[in-house]
C-alpha cells in the first residue's frame, strides 16, 4: 500500500484555507482534513478543531502528542500523532499549517507539498472583518503579516483564492492529482 501524503495549506488571514480544504475533501474521497489542537475558546468559531487550554497544550506537547506543533497569532497549534495512522494506510491528509513549520514538515514527512493559498489584501480584510473573531487591531496585526515570503527552501504552488471558491477548489484538485501522478 502507497503511504499517503501530507498537504499543508498556508496562507494569510481570511484567505479561505478552511472553506477550500473543506471542499477538496469532500470532492476527493479518501482526503483527511486533519482537526487541529489549538489553545483558543471552544466557542470561537471558525474551523473544527479541539479546543484545549494552554497547560493541557503544554503537557500534551512534552509527551510527544503532536507531529508537528507551532505558537502564532498568541494560541498554540498542534497536529495530533494520529494523523501518521491516516498517511501510513494510504490516505492523503489536508492540513492548515503556519509558514513557520513547513521546513519541518518537509524534513519528516516524506512526498510533503505546500500549497499556498493567495487574495488582495482588500479581499483578506473584508472576510477577516465578516468573521466576527478578532478586534480591528487584531485584523490589522494579520493583514500585516499576509505578505511574509515562505521560508528558505520551501517550494509552493500557488492558488489564488479571490474568486467563487470553486475555482481555487478546482486548481487545488488539479495540482493533488497531477503530483500523484508523478
Amino acid at each position: 500500500m502507497t503511504s499517503g501524503r501530507l498537504i499543508g495549506v498556508v496562507g494569510p488571514s481570511g484567505v479561505g484555507k478552511d472553506s477550500v480544504m473543506q471542499a477538496v475533501a469532500e470532492q476527493r474521497p479518501g482526503t483527511v482534513l486533519v482537526r487541529r489542537v489549538i489553545t483558543r475558546q471552544a466557542d470561537a468559531g471558525g474551523e473544527d478543531f479541539e479546543p484545549v487550554t494552554l497547560s493541557e497544550f503544554l503537557s500534551r506537547e512534552a509527551s510527544g502528542e503532536f507531529l508537528l506543533s507551532w505558537a502564532a497569532h498568541g494560541l498554540h497549534y498542534g497536529i495530533p500523532d494520529s494523523v501518521a495512522d491516516d498517511l501510513a494506510q494510504g490516505r492523503d491528509a489536508l492540513v492548515n499549517l503556519s509558514r513557520s513549520v513547513l521546513p519541518q514538515a518537509q524534513a519528516r514527512f516524506a512526498g510533503f507539498r505546500t500549497i499556498l493559498l493567495t487574495a488582495p489584501v482588500t479581499v483578506l480584510a473584508a472576510r477577516l472583518a465578516a468573521r466576527g473573531r478578532e478586534s480591528a487591531e487584531d485584523i490589522a496585526r494579520r493583514l500585516a503579516r499576509a505578505g511574509f515570503a515562505l521560508p528558505p527552501g520551501v517550494q509552493a504552488d500557488v492558488v489564488e483564492n479571490a474568486g467563487p471558491l470553486s475555482e481555487a477548489v478546482a486548481e487545488v484538485l488539479a495540482l493533488i492529482e497531477e503530483t500523484q501522478v508523478q
